[in-house]
């Protein structure tokens, strides 16, 4: 796997000023939430500094490496240049870095949730959400929770990501469904 030097080198020549320092910012919450759940937190930094890799790719290009990759982008992926970027920026990850399967798994469901995350997948959903870059209303509440309970914090999560596509008028992502019943039902 290579260096957290080289990652955040590599990731900065891809995205904005802007971008980078969100990625940043989701960096610094994941080493946060990683030490409170014990989690490793070399791994939570890396998934922190990488996940929006692909965030800024064209989506042409995103559509290609998807198909010369056997990426699955299913019809609201492919409508959405916000959710496509997960998976492709998971495979950029695994290919670029050699990060291991929890790691890429963590990125490729860092915007929609999915059904049954490990505790890395989970604390990348909530830093991404919750970074001191995000200025919706109630993000210090949604921190507030994550700090004491990860699974609520994933599933008010989930609700108000269903509420803002709803309120959008958006379609919404099966995995966020599923993943909302998974962690409703808890």
């Amino acid at each position: 796997m290579k260096s957290y030097k080289e990652v955040e080198q590599y990731v900065k020549s891809k995205l904005s000023e802007k971008r980078f320092y969100h990625s940043k910012c989701v960096e610094e919450k994941c080493i946060e939430l990683a030490k409170i759940y014990n989690v490793d937190e070399e791994k939570a930094k890396l998934v922190g500094i990488s996940h929006d890799i692909a965030k800024e790719m064209p989506k042409e290009e995103k559509i290609k490496f998807a198909q010369e990759n056997n990426i699955e982008i299913d019809e609201i992926e492919a409508k959405s240049q916000g959710l496509m970027h997960a998976k492709i920026g998971a495979k950029i990850c695994e290919i670029e870095f050699g990060f291991t399967k929890d790691m890429t798994n963590a990125i490729a469901s860092h915007t929609t949730g999915k059904p049954h995350m490990d505790t890395l997948a989970k604390i990348l959903y909530i830093s991404d959400a919750i970074s001191k870059d995000r200025e919706f209303k109630d993000v210090e509440t949604f921190h507030e929770i994550a700090i004491k309970n990860l699974d609520e914090a994933v599933l008010q999560m989930l609700n108000k990501s269903i509420e803002i596509c709803i309120e959008e008028e958006k379609s919404i992502q099966l995995d966020t469904i599923k993943a909302r019943n998974e962690y409703y039902s808890k």
